[in-house]
């Protein structure tokens, strides 16, 4: 049978259906892209925000339409939040919440074998009751791994519903994690970024440490390049920072969610810092290393969010310089504490104001690039090609291009910036 995997969202969810379509491949499935026809569709969800559901339902519908006669496979935080939703919709299945993510192809081969396919079938346990972690990371591309380390989050910042869709923070054992990046660099891809939910908090219940991980996998023969995805600013600690820059294979790229300037919105959404640990973590991370890449978060429009709170966050913003702005409009999600707070923004201010961050996104990155221009600097580079041209990314995550050499593929290559 053909199965195609569909991925929504984040990089962990693209460990985690790369770890399932291997999985099904091992069973003697033939996995497809996801452009193609398919007996089974597994659709790996997203749910950080409104919209994000949306793309669920409507990816759900397509493939429905596309393919009437086949099963399709819902999982992910979607499914876990909403599992009466999208086992409504024309179509689907099966239902698998959290728990059931690891073990998509078993399921799905029991429930075919006892034909209930034709009627949604669930599997969604309460997300308070999920302590296990299914290890993952994804395969395909030539010169990039996401390796999942961690699963779940305990903050629970008052907007966000990852924290229910993905349980409380949990941790994969250091000596898995060093034999999976093993794997991965005996296939041959030579960079892996590490990716969780709260990957920071990495070994916090298990007695494990989080720069004694980064040193085991820093020795991992094959590997030459290290991303941390998303790390809490309060959790990136001088340790860490100064450990990186001490030579290491960890890049000078760090992508730090901010979601205000304003010490005041910071309080209500719930954030473990203030600006001014913002700052100080900026300025130790580029006293000890140059040409640093800093993509941040920031979500416009929270509640409360006043012209001045905004005018606060873009003058931190200013002042910080980030080479890279995340913007998100503020989504209401339903059982968060955020959604019942009076003063909610209104929706054309929320646009204005993405607007604003959007346009400062596009000037910090052009002078962030500008920067660099006449430097040195080492790419790897990607299979993809588009009108002749192949691309890849420098240490400090800038996108370079170049005429098509299918030699350079995979390779690290030494660049001079124009």
């Amino acid at each position: 049978m053909r199965v195609a995997v569909h991925t929504l969202g984040c990089k962990l969810n693209y460990s985690e259906s790369s770890t399932i379509a291997r999985e099904f491949m091992s069973r003697g499935y033939e996995v497809v892209p996801d452009t193609a026809d398919a007996d089974i569709h597994v659709v790996n969800t997203c749910s950080v925000t409104g919209h994000s559901d949306k793309k669920d339902r409507n990816l759900i519908r397509r493939l429905h339409r596309r393919s009437p006669d086949a099963l399709i496979v819902v999982t992910g935080c979607y499914a876990q939040l909403k599992w009466q939703e999208a086992a409504e919709l024309d179509g689907v299945g099966i239902v698998l919440g959290a728990v059931s993510k690891g073990r998509v192809a078993d399921i799905v081969e029991r429930v075919l074998a006892g034909g209930k396919a034709s009627c949604a079938y669930t599997e969604v346990t309460p997300i308070e009751s999920v302590h296990d972690i299914f290890p993952a990371y994804s395969t395909g591309e030539r010169t990039r791994s996401f390796l999942k380390i961690q699963d779940g989050c305990d903050y629970k910042c008052s907007y966000c519903t990852v924290p229910y869709a993905r349980g409380e923070s949990r941790s994969l054992p250091p000596d898995l994690l060093v034999r999976q990046a093993e794997e991965i660099a005996a296939a041959g891809i030579r960079e892996i970024v590490l990716t969780g939910v709260n990957t920071g908090d990495y070994g916090r219940k298990t007695g494990d440490s989080f720069p004694d991980l980064l040193r085991a996998l820093n020795a991992v023969d094959g590997i030459e390049r290290y991303r941390i995805s998303s790390i809490e600013p309060n959790l990136l600690t001088s340790q860490v920072v100064e450990w990186i820059a001490s030579g290491t294979k960890f890049l000078p790229h760090f992508h730090i969610p901010l979601q205000s300037g304003c010490d005041r919105i910071l309080g209500r959404m719930g954030r473990r810092y203030r600006t001014a640990d913002f700052r100080s973590k900026i300025e130790l991370i580029r006293s000890v290393m140059d040409h640093v890449f800093f993509g941040i978060d920031v979500i416009a429009g929270f509640p409360g969010e006043t012209d001045e709170d905004f005018r606060e966050t873009c003058a931190f913003l200013e002042e910080i310089r980030p080479a890279f702005i995340h913007v998100f409009p503020y989504s209401r999600r339903a059982g968060t504490p955020a959604a019942g707070m009076p003063c909610q923004v209104d929706e054309t201010v929320k646009a204005a104001r993405v607007g604003v961050l959007e346009e400062m996104c596009s000037r910090f990155h052009t002078a962030f690039c500008k920067e660099n221009s006449g430097r040195e600097e080492e790419v790897l580079f990607e299979s993809k090609s588009r009108n002749g041209m192949m691309y890849g990314y420098t240490r400090n995550y800038i996108k370079v291009e170049r005429p098509y050499d299918s030699d350079l593929i995979g390779r690290i290559v030494k660049v001079r910036l124009d």
